[in-house]
């Protein structure tokens, strides 16, 4: 089989797809051949740019408002997708929001706003998309996540309890649905370079990086693809940190 040759003709959602790795991975997916609705928050802009770049690639692309605060846009946003694109095939969950914060500064709506984003987002999604998947014998779920989730960050602990909290919803749904062609996964990179979560200094981070530099966008959207067509993962954290966290 041909690598990405199980997304040919396949619709496919992506959260934040106006930010550097959910860019990526768009395009990743447009140039395995699938058609590909990819949402933003604030920045329209750059989410049109990747859009011109799947349409130039011979795919489709849908470009969504979504914010994901709001518990209905979850639904809402699977519902424009399959009245443009068709039924969604593979969700890829990589919008998230995360201030950086001690502890004691994390205060209640922070706290609930982080996990609505994070992890009632996702797991709203994915029960939208569910249903049609497993009737179609066919789904790609995949929930992006931090080593955060591991090893708590530098964030904040709103973030790193909400990442880890998809871990758990991955552990949930995996086994019950992996008999109906339905894979779960969950990836969990650091120190991507690009994004708003490098709480670091990328000329001298605070850990060391065992490789000797820090990820890239289109380090995470490679795994995400060999994730994504792969129909015998399933129910696995995969960290792509340079060597930072032995797993």
């Amino acid at each position: 089989m041909a690598e990405g040759e199980d997304l040919y003709g396949r619709c496919a959602l992506v959260t934040g797809g106006s930010g550097g790795i959910g860019g990526a991975i768009s395009l990743s997916l447009a140039a395995a051949g699938a058609d590909v609705a990819l949402t933003y928050a604030g920045h329209r802009a750059p989410a049109e740019g990747i859009a011109d770049q799947i349409r130039a690639l011979g795919q489709r692309a849908l470009v969504l408002p979504a914010d994901l605060r709001q518990p209905e846009v979850a639904a809402a946003t699977v519902e424009a997708t399959r009245a443009e694109l068709g039924s969604v095939d593979v969700l890829v969950a990589n919008a998230g929001v995360g201030q950086q914060l001690s502890w004691d500064q994390v205060e209640p709506d922070l706290w609930d706003e982080t996990m609505a984003v994070n992890l009632r987002a996702p797991w709203l999604m994915t029960r939208a998309v569910l249903p049609d998947m497993i009737s179609r014998g066919f789904g790609r779920i995949l929930f992006l996540s931090s080593i955060a989730a591991l090893n708590g960050g530098v964030i904040g602990p709103h973030y790193a309890a909400s990442k880890a909290g998809l871990h758990g919803l991955m552990h949930h749904l995996a086994g019950r649905v992996a008999g109906n062609g339905v894979t779960v996964n969950t990836i969990a990179p650091a120190l991507i370079a690009g994004t708003g979560f490098t709480a670091v200094n990328p000329d001298n981070p605070a850990m060391p990086v065992p490789v000797g530099r820090l990820g890239s966008a289109d380090d995470v959207a490679a795994m995400v693809l060999a994730m994504l067509t792969n129909s015998y993962l399933t129910n696995k954290v995969i960290t792509l940190d340079g060597g930072i966290y032995p797993d």
